[in-house]
């Protein structure tokens, strides 16, 4: 039976934990109390699910959350763009930071709401899309924040090809966050900060895994 009201379901599937490695920030994630943390592929897809990437706090998005929280200057009175916001994690460390907006953007609707949900919870304002962004122009932001990006060969394509759409007259500075990938793009990125980030073994085969927050150029 497909779900049709995916903010329950998402409530159901999920209890209250603080980000391990911005723990001022709560997300409603999954853990082994819940049946979707042993849910798989054929059973979501019947349920009308696809992977719950929003589930999960990812290394990328916790480096690039903690990095925001360290250099507020980084997303002040801007404009911030979360690119496959997932649980919305980025978007809400930038409201907390003091930018002026955050669109927290997945293509998938259940991250979408996941992401309102937790911005409830964490007493900020954010908004979301679910267009694939990768099909349009870049739009007007300040800053985009890109976290556990460089999985796929093809998504790693799009997502490169996209950045590189910014127009010379208003280039628009890009945040990576990701624990270098299968496709990590190494020429294009200036190394920031490098920090040890607790994550889920069942997700990432270790207890701790070395994430870094890179610029885009």
């Amino acid at each position: 039976m497909k779900i049709t009201d995916r903010r329950a379901f998402i409530l159901e599937q999920t209890r209250q934990h603080p980000v391990p490695h911005a723990p001022s920030i709560f997300l409603h994630l999954a853990d082994e109390s819940v049946d979707l943390w042993r849910m798989g592929e054929e059973e979501l897809e019947e349920l009308g699910v696809s992977s719950p990437f929003w589930a999960f706090a990812w290394a990328g998005g916790q480096a690039l959350a903690r990095y925001i929280l360290d250099n507020p200057e980084a997303v002040k009175g801007k404009h911030v763009l979360d690119f496959a916001s997932g649980s919305g994690l980025v978007a809400i460390a930038a409201m907390k930071a003091g930018a002026a907006s955050a669109v927290a953007a997945d293509i998938d609707p259940f991250a979408s709401d996941a992401a309102l949900i937790n911005a409830e919870l964490n007493q900020v304002t954010i908004k979301v899309s679910t267009k694939d962004l990768l099909k349009s122009s870049l739009g007007n932001y300040d800053l985009i924040c890109c976290g556990d990006v460089f999985y796929d060969p093809d998504m790693t394509t799009r997502v490169l090809s996209w950045l590189d759409s910014s127009p010379k007259e208003k280039l628009i500075p890009v945040l990576v966050g990701d624990p270098r990938r299968s496709y990590f793009p190494t020429s294009r990125l200036t190394h920031l900060q490098t920090y040890e980030i607790p994550v889920q073994r069942e997700l990432e085969d270790n207890e701790t895994k070395k994430t870094s927050v890179y610029a885009f150029s």
